[in-house]
């Protein structure tokens, strides 16, 4: 059974997906954009027999609070900070950490301010690498990283219409009539909250400090060698397979597994990925 609970930390309300005995293994589901822990509701019960499953809302998305742009820091940082204290309200002291997307920069967070805390990593689709960065994202964000004005903000707003957030979980899926539309519909209404856009604006700015922050990660990487899985959507259009075979120059006892899927992989691929972190991880 999966439990939906709230915390409040640093005096927001964070939402949060559980499931399993806490005695087992401790395994961090962080979602990406721009979607929430929705999208591990199917994962969650394949993994719960063998694992203590937590999958958290950053601020922002999903049922977490979503303060404005105003009232709010929307960095990378910020949105750690929220996730590392519900990690140390809920007393975790080891934990692998499945990384999707905007994932990767709160969990490579997670591990460099705490390694030894960190018994794996689940990598699916985020990035950690400029070889990963796509053609596509990178002609929207590498001017809006260069400056900030209403000519780059036009060109990162695209990433929030509605077109865009079906087209991240239809691309290169087998078979897009098994991808259900309740992601899209469940996204898209919590992107379209009114003003919320300059809150998604701000951290899609923000990106940059991951790319300025990938030196020290891969140097955290080959100091700490954390037992890793790689489970990748070959046909991703935004974080590209060259983006996946990076992580091994720094990670080379990782396992690299490949889904004929694109960005987002669960719908489709939720046995296949729940089984491969089994046979990882598992005790």
């Amino acid at each position: 059974m999966t439990l939906h609970k709230f915390a409040t930390v640093n005096d927001r309300r964070v939402f949060y997906r559980e499931a399993g005995d806490p005695s087992l293994p401790t395994l961090i589901l962080l979602h990406g954009f721009p979607t929430s822990s929705f999208m591990f509701r199917n994962l969650i019960p394949l993994l719960a027999d063998q694992f203590h499953v937590i999958a958290p809302d950053y601020i922002g998305f999903g049922q977490s609070d979503a303060p404005s742009a105003d009232a709010f820091d929307y960095s990378f940082d910020s949105l750690t900070d929220h996730v590392a204290g519900l990690i140390d309200q809920l007393g975790l002291t080891s934990y692998i950490l499945y990384m999707q997307d905007f994932g990767g920069p709160v969990g490579f967070r997670l591990f460099t301010r705490n390694p030894q805390a960190v018994a794996g990593f689940v990598i699916q689709n985020t990035n950690a690498y400029m070889a990963g960065v796509g053609e596509m994202p990178a002609q929207i964000f590498l001017p809006l990283w260069e400056r900030r004005d209403s000519a780059s903000e036009a060109g990162a707003r695209a990433f929030l219409a509605a077109d865009t957030t079906k087209f991240q979980y239809q691309v290169g899926a087998r078979n897009v009539e098994a991808i259900s539309p309740d992601n899209w519909a469940h996204d898209q209404a919590l992107l379209d909250r009114p003003g919320h856009d300059a809150a998604h604006l701000d951290l899609l700015e923000d990106y940059k400090t991951n790319v300025a922050l990938y030196d020290s990660w891969h140097e955290a990487f080959r100091a700490h060698g954390p037992k890793t899985l790689i489970a990748w959507g070959r046909n991703d259009p935004f974080f590209v397979p060259a983006g996946a075979e990076a992580f091994l120059a720094d990670l080379p006892q990782a396992r690299l597994v490949w889904l004929d899927s694109g960005h987002f992989v669960l719908d489709e691929n939720a046995a296949t990925v729940a089984a491969e972190i089994k046979a990882s991880f598992a005790d």
